[in-house]
C-alpha cells in the first residue's frame, strides 16, 4: 500500500523520484515471495477455506509482469502520439520539446506502476481475508 500511497504522492507532484522506483522494485520482490509462498503451501498440501486464495495469491506477480509491459509502451504511445517512430527522432527536436516528451513518458509509466501496486496491495489484502 506505501509504494501506491507513494506512487499517487509522485504522480500528482510531477516527481521523478528515485524513491518511489525503489519501492517498486520491494513491491515486485514481495509479489515474487507471495508466489513462492503459494507454491510451498500448494506442495505442502494447505486447503484454504476460500478457493479464491489461490487467484489472489498468484495474480499480484502477474499484475507486476503486466504493469512492466504497460509501462514500457507508455513510451511508444506518447512517441506515437507526436508522430515520432523513435527515440532518435526525439533527439532531433528543440531541447525544450525534448524534456517535455521524455516527462510525459515518465509521468505515464508512473501512473501505471503506481496503479499496479494498488492493484497487488488489494489483492494481498484479499490473501490475508481467505486464509
Amino acid at each position: 500500500m506505501l509504494t501506491a500511497i507513494a506512487g499517487g504522492w509522485a504522480w500528482w507532484r510531477d516527481s521523478l523520484d528515485r524513491a518511489f522506483w525503489t519501492l517498486w522494485r520491494v513491491t515486485q520482490a514481495a509479489a515474487t515471495l507471495l508466489a513462492a509462498i503459494a507454491l510451498v503451501a500448494f506442495v505442502s498440501g494447505y486447503d484454504p477455506s476460500d478457493g479464491l486464495f489461490w487467484l489472489y495469491m498468484l495474480l499480484p506477480i502477474a499484475v507486476s509482469i503486466i504493469a512492466e509491459q504497460l509501462r514500457l509502451a507508455s513510451a511508444d504511445s506518447v512517441l506515437a502520439s507526436r508522430d515520432l517512430d523513435d527515440a532518435q527522432q526525439v533527439g532531433l527536436l528543440a531541447e525544450s520539446e525534448q524534456r517535455l516528451i521524455v516527462s510525459t513518458i515518465a509521468h505515464r509509466e508512473l501512473a501505471v506502476i503506481a496503479i499496479a501496486a494498488l492493484v497487488i496491495a488489494f489483492l494481498a489484502l484479499r490473501v490475508l481475508a481467505t486464509a
